[in-house]
């Protein structure tokens, strides 16, 4: 199995207990605002501690609360989008890509940083700033810097909630597209069920911090496994 997530915290009367594997394939965690989704994320990129469990990719342990392991975010093989980007405003596109990559070698970083601008079709832009751009360069800008230290596993918090219809359904392409060129993992948190259904290769659907079911898309939506999951989806999409 490829990553392999169990996890486990209580913090201001919440409690996460979620456990989920998923191989080289695009996986959803679906399901409405504070079920325990991007919680999910920042324990897998070591931004915060669970109370026990662990996170493994494949032979790999980077938390393990029975074995006292828990590596620092840079010490983890994941590359992370938030929700906002994080974009530094007061950085031109270059610089914010090579950020991404700040412990490689100075020229290693910078033909690895064109690679990704080539790759992302932002050419041209390169030395304007995040403000003076349009969103979807600025998705691919956050894309490329979080790809650029090449991460085994991309992680992706809800990246195009800000975007209008036409540009999601562009990114959604683009994401199919990134999958492909890079092969790896990838975990997408979202409460767009169009957006699931379009991207995902498996949806693990989430509800008060737990997972209530996993299957294709096509399983979940044909066949909710109970009335919990068969609301979430018909609420989510009314």
């Amino acid at each position: 199995m490829g990553l392999s997530v169990k996890l486990f915290r209580q913090v201001d009367g919440f409690t996460l207990d979620v456990e989920w594997q998923i191989n080289n394939e695009l996986a959803v965690l679906f399901g409405y605002s504070g079920a325990g989704k991007t919680m999910t994320l920042q324990m897998i990129a070591g931004l915060m501690k669970p109370n026990k469990g662990h996170v493994r990719l494949y032979d790999t342990s980077f938390f393990d609360s029975s074995s006292s392991i828990d590596l620092p975010p840079q010490e983890r093989s994941f590359g992370y989008v938030f929700q906002d980007l994080a974009l530094f405003p007061h950085m031109t596109v270059l610089n914010n890509i090579l950020y991404g990559a700040h412990a490689l070698g100075k020229s290693e970083k910078r033909e690895r940083a064109m690679g990704m601008i080539e790759a992302f079709h932002l050419e041209g832009v390169e030395n304007k700033y995040p403000s003076e751009i349009s969103g979807g360069q600025r998705q691919r800008v956050a894309f490329a810097r979080a790809l650029m230290r090449r991460p085994d596993v991309l992680l992706l918090d809800e990246p195009f909630s800000a975007l209008d219809n036409p540009l999601r359904i562009e990114m959604r392409r683009f994401l199919r597209d990134i999958k492909n060129r890079f092969d790896m993992p990838i975990v997408l948190v979202t409460h767009d069920i169009a957006e699931a259904y379009a991207v995902a290769d498996t949806m693990i659907v989430y509800s008060n911090g737990k997972v209530i079911q996993t299957g294709t898309p096509k399983d979940v939506l044909d066949n909710p496994l109970n009335t919990e999951v068969e609301i979430l989806i018909r609420g989510i999409m009314l």
